[in-house]
């Protein structure tokens, strides 16, 4: 069968490679791939700057953004032939840490855990896939093909619960709220604070292409320069991993507040910063910097939640290329106008 294949390590390696049916390891749920979005990880793994496979696999399958269609489930596993699903990514480690043993696999403390299409394991970039019942999250039928979009929203599911957790050591009610980045994350990140009821704003270095108006539709305020922003941000979902950006943003915080830091510069390039003068901003403030990464089962469910809330045709907009499985490396070069691009796995 077909499948989105690269060589782990080697950059320009992705193709369509003909791969083996998904043994039944993989789980006892058997999956026609639907759809597989396309993301920066996915740029990352296809210019060999990390990721591995299987053991004793000369080649990864990639696709950790899912959504596929049940074709047989075990009974009594809550799953039916027909269903919707998205595969959830981190596998615990064996040993298990105490973090994987209580469920919360994204906060794993040795580093032993493996991820579909990441590391360690085959991802749900095929035309058909297998999963445990338990690593499957149900996608409602009204959902369709916008299910693609539950793993990147349990990103921001998680980044939230993790904002509530650190302003909940004090008296915790934000209002205003700065999204630095208006890509995929960005764009969800500010719909679940708008969903929440906070005033949102969202940076982004460019006002061409759809995303002004997105941000808008949310009855957002969209800026291209911090100097912009008329407010003390409470909270602050920062997805550009850009570090001038992160710097200049946490300067902003109102006091007590909570900066989540979702995302993950692509270069090593270094900054030059005043570091003493930022702590000391963050210090007098008891303001909070965090860094999220992956999310766990409660986090999936959680986004289908957010996905059910949201105006159907505003997430439409979200998913701006459609690329068939027999060419989709074109998915990987950028158009300018592309937010989130997806594969179709069966064409």
């Amino acid at each position: 069968m077909r499948a989105m294949t690269v060589v782990p390590g080697k950059a320009g390696s992705a193709s369509v490679g003909e791969v083996a049916e998904p043994p039944e390891a993989d789980g006892t749920m058997l999956v026609e791939g639907v759809l597989a979005g396309i993301c920066g990880t996915d740029l990352e793994l296809v210019a060999g700057e990390f990721g591995s496979g299987r053991a004793g696999a000369d080649r990864l399958v990639l696709g950790h953004e899912s959504l596929g269609q049940v074709l047989k489930a075990p009974p009594g596993s809550g799953f039916s032939s027909g269903d919707l699903v998205a595969g959830i990514v981190r596998r615990p480690d064996p040993e298990p840490c105490p973090a994987c043993a209580r469920g919360e696999w994204d906060f794993c403390r040795n580093g032993l855990y493996t991820e579909r299409g990441i590391k360690g394991d085959d991802g749900y970039g095929a035309e058909r896939w297998r999963v445990d019942p338990y690593f499957a999250v149900r996608v409602p039928a009204e959902l369709g093909r916008l299910g693609v979009l539950v793993e990147p929203a349990s990103i921001l599911t998680k980044a939230w619960e993790q904002v509530d957790h650190v302003g909940g050591r004090s008296w915790y009610e934000p209002k205003q709220v700065l999204v630095t980045g208006a890509g995929p994350i960005g764009l969800l990140a500010a719909l679940v604070a708008a969903q929440r009821g906070y005033d949102v704003h969202v940076l982004d270095r460019s006002d061409e292409g759809p995303k002004p108006q997105l941000v808008r539709d949310l009855g957002g305020t969209f800026l291209t320069d911090l100097s912009e922003l008329q407010v003390q941000p409470d909270v602050v979902i920062e997805a550009t991993g850009a570090g001038p950006v992160v710097v200049e943003a946490a300067k902003l915080l109102a006091p007590a507040g909570v900066m989540c830091l979702a995302g993950i510069s692509p270069g090593p390039a270094s900054i030059d910063v005043q570091m003493d003068a930022l702590v000391r901003q963050l210090v007098v403030r008891n303001a909070a910097l965090v860094g999220t990464v992956n999310a766990a089962k409660r986090h999936y469910a959680d986004a289908v939640d957010v996905l059910l809330a949201a105006d159907k045709s505003w997430l439409e907009r979200l998913i701006t290329r459609t690329v068939p499985l027999s060419d989709w490396p074109s998915a990987l070069t950028k158009k300018p106008d592309d937010i989130k691009v997806v594969v179709d796995l069966r064409a």
